[in-house]
């Protein structure tokens, strides 16, 4: 049985309304209020204009009755209007979604970090990042040799506690290898120290990891090498020259080293990245990709010569916005017809020139005085 609802002065229904022939009732009760039902096919006692005998009227056989939050008004000059009563106010309590992390000791580091030995300065500056991820390594007479030094960057992603663990044990790991290696095989040695260093680094259950760039000096022989982005340049008479090759997905040789062991490379805005994740293809640490991410340093030796006038090891906050030849040639100056030397300062020139191009990343600049090692 079909019913419709009569709602005195409502915009939708009204006492015109094809749908029903009776006004609205509204009870004089302050408790309840009645709104009465009509059929569709209204009785010949329909007619009836008396409110009172609407609702009692057999054709009017259901009543639905409202609690108070109706409240009738007499203000409106056309007859009562009911108003919804304003529902109590729900206090529903609503936890932060944010969560703060307290700071390790390895995460805590100085916005700017500087250093400076008989052979060489080392600038780092924290980027955007809440804490800085760029460590270094400096050692020189080593085993009370004078000429027998190592040196390293180290660029941290996914935090800082790779780069930490490399800047404080790849150089014993090297050392341990070199010592006990032939001249001819140091290069076999140095990757063994590399691999040492990033098994034990995955042993300690460590997350994160870490591109490298390293100099070993020893006997007039300078040994570079790197995993990763971090980068070598000598200088020759002034004419730079890369000693290191970076190891990203996008080179060549490494998207296919990738790809054959069951990787893919692929592009995400603008940068190749391998598994959709990490914009470098080798590295300390790294665990989740170990199986793509090698820690095998590529090693370059040469013998060092007078026209060999400084060496720089830097991270990629500089080399993404300066270029070999341009860092060379504004560090030069600081060592090659000065009287007096002022490697620090180059560094932080080169460090600033990078942040006024736009550099927003960690950036560590090492500047190496090879004639100190001839």
């Amino acid at each position: 049985m079909s019913c419709s609802v009569a709602v005195s002065n409502s915009p939708v229904f009204s006492t015109s309304s094809l749908f029903c022939t009776k006004p609205s009732i509204v009870s004089s009760s302050p408790d309840s209020h009645t709104l009465s039902l009509s059929h569709l096919k209204p009785s010949s006692s329909s007619s009836s204009s008396s409110p009172s005998n609407s609702t009692s009227s057999p054709s009017s056989p259901f009543r639905f009755r409202l609690s108070k939050p109706l409240i009738a008004s007499s203000t409106s000059p056309n007859g009562p209007v009911l108003k919804r009563k304003r529902p109590a106010r729900l206090d529903i309590p609503v936890s932060s979604l944010s969560v703060e992390v307290p700071a390790t000791s390895s995460a805590v580091a100085s916005d700017v970090v500087e250093d400076e030995g008989d052979g060489f300065s080392v600038y780092c500056k924290r980027g955007r990042r809440e804490y800085m991820e760029d460590r270094y390594s400096a050692a020189d007479n080593l085993l009370g040799e004078s000429k027998f030094a190592f040196f390293g960057v180290f660029d941290g992603h996914g935090g800082s506690r790779a780069a930490e663990f490399a800047a404080k044990n790849l150089k014993d790991n090297v050392l341990n290898e070199v010592s006990t290696t032939e001249e001819e095989d140091i290069q076999e040695a140095v990757k063994r120290g590399y691999l040492n260093t990033d098994s034990d680094f995955l042993k300690d259950d460590l997350n994160g990891g870490s591109c490298c760039v390293t100099a070993l000096i020893k006997n007039g022989n300078l040994v570079v090498s790197n995993a990763g982005d971090c980068r070598a340049v000598i200088s020759r008479n002034g004419v730079a020259e890369a000693l290191t090759s970076d190891h990203r997905p996008s080179r060549g040789d490494e998207r296919d080293r990738v790809e054959t062991l069951g990787g893919y490379v692929d592009l995400c805005r603008g940068v190749w990245r391998i598994q959709g994740s990490l914009a470098v293809s080798r590295g300390i640490g790294d665990r989740h990709l170990k199986q793509w991410v090698t820690a095998e340093p590529e090693t370059k030796v040469l013998r060092i010569e007078p026209e060999h006038d400084l060496l720089i090891l830097a991270s990629d906050g500089l080399w993404d916005k300066v270029s070999n030849q341009e860092a060379v040639d504004i560090a030069r100056p600081f060592f090659v017809g000065n009287k007096k030397s002022q490697p620090l300062l180059a560094c932080k020139r080169l460090v600033d020139f990078s942040t006024s191009r736009g550099s927003i990343d960690d950036t560590s600049v090492m500047l190496i005085k090879l004639e100190h090692y001839i």
